[in-house]
């Protein structure tokens, strides 16, 4: 594979990191422009997705018919690692999750008419999305064969009932994918239906508070007790449920990578320039040689996540599910997150774990990394099982 980034992509990948560079980090230093969950106050944002917008950068995910600049995933991967030198970088380009995912959903099997009401109006930035597919126990989390919530069909509508939690961005969102039960069929058994926050016969029982910071709408725990749903707002067909469910969470957690990558090397951008200023027992710590192995080890831990990333990409680029590359990925990029932010942490000292620097906003970001969109250890039972009934043609070149 050649790693060289075609010349439109490295025009859009410099483009952003000037943009990030000249106009969100000196927003993000302003802890006046933080909102009380530690994200970007609206008023702050809105400006930046004006500025975004005209420069031509926004959700370059996007099909450019949408609204995007139809980038493939290679060179989302270029992108988004840049959009995420800043903490708030990604949402100001429209690239942030759970919006992210289910754009790509939507445009790959919305219908014509779905498109334009619930896509559309996400592409442009005048609604936030959810998806809804996590339960509380004994509901399905990783394991969607699990799941509890019902879709009743009674008369011409499906009814839902049941209960999901930890439901992200759901205290700010619009439009919502939920994915419920429809049948006992064990591959077809669950369907993803689209609802508008103002439909009735569902609540928000709880905004969950988390270790943080938090993404805008926070964790939510959810009740349906009677939300009614017209056909019109299914989503592919009945018994599409998992189908939907696989076709969002695989890009999703790529994209993740790719957002995480950057915030990687945040952490350790941080950390060198400290390093290289203060000095102790007569040196700049750079010059030590336990500091320079820290930095080396995290540095080649990031490149290898960045591989493996755009090995991912490439795949999903040329019609691959791409599942066993992005489990690998997943598991390396937040692996090396939690150890880019703790290590840059050590190195800074006190600085590092005061609110001088993001770092401690990144520290406890990080550790959700392990957790979203399936565990490292669910992750790691994917490749082993592809491991077992491959064998040696798990490192196939093809």
């Amino acid at each position: 594979m050649d790693f060289t980034l075609s010349p439109e992509i490295e025009d859009y990948r410099r483009r952003i990191r000037a943009f990030v560079e000249t106009e969100i980090l000196p927003v993000e230093a302003d802890r006046a422009n933080w909102d009380e969950h530690e994200n970007i106050t609206e008023a702050a944002l809105a400006p930046l997705r004006a500025k975004a917008k005209a420069a031509g950068l926004w959700a370059v995910q996007m099909p450019r018919e949408w609204g995007g600049q139809g980038l493939p995933m290679v060179g989302v991967a270029a992108c988004y690692e840049e959009m995420n030198r800043s903490i708030f970088g990604p949402v100001c380009f429209n690239g942030a999750a759970p919006d992210d995912g289910n754009m790509r959903l939507l445009g790959m099997v919305g219908t014509p008419a779905q498109k334009e009401r619930w896509l559309k109006p996400i592409v442009d930035g005048a609604v936030r999305s959810a998806f809804v597919m996590t339960e509380p126990h004994p509901g399905g989390g990783s394991d969607p064969g699990m799941m509890k919530t019902k879709a009743e069909r009674r008369g011409d509508r499906w009814v839902i009932t049941g209960r999901k939690w930890f439901i992200t961005g759901a205290d700010a969102a619009q439009h919502f994918i939920i994915i419920a039960r429809t049948s006992d069929d064990s591959r077809k058994g669950l369907s993803a239906f689209l609802f508008d926050r103002n439909q009735p016969g569902w609540r928000i029982e709880r905004r969950i508070p988390i270790m943080g910071p938090e993404e805008h709408g926070g964790h939510c725990e959810l009740v349906f007790d009677g939300l009614e749903i017209p056909d019109d707002q299914v989503l592919m067909t009945i018994g599409d449920g998992l189908k939907a469910t696989q076709i969002r969470l695989g890009p999703a957690r790529l994209t993740h990578c790719m957002r995480w990558t950057g915030l990687a090397k945040r952490s350790l951008e941080i950390a060198a320039a400290y390093v290289k200023e203060r000095e102790s027992f007569g040196l700049k710590l750079a010059e030590h040689e336990g500091v320079q192995w820290m930095l080396g080890e995290v540095a080649m831990q990031i490149e290898i996540g960045r591989l493996l990333t755009m090995k991912a990409a490439h795949a999903l680029d040329h019609g691959s599910f791409a599942r066993k590359e992005v489990s690998m990925a997943k598991v390396q990029v937040a692996d090396t997150l939690f150890k880019a932010v703790d290590t840059a942490i050590q190195l800074c000292g006190a600085r590092g774990y005061s609110k001088d620097t993001v770092l401690e906003w990144i520290y406890r970001y990080a550790r959700q990394a392990k957790l979203v969109d399936g565990a490292s250890e669910v992750h790691k039972m994917v490749l082993s099982r592809n491991y077992l009934s491959e064998g040696d043609g798990f490192w196939s070149w093809s």
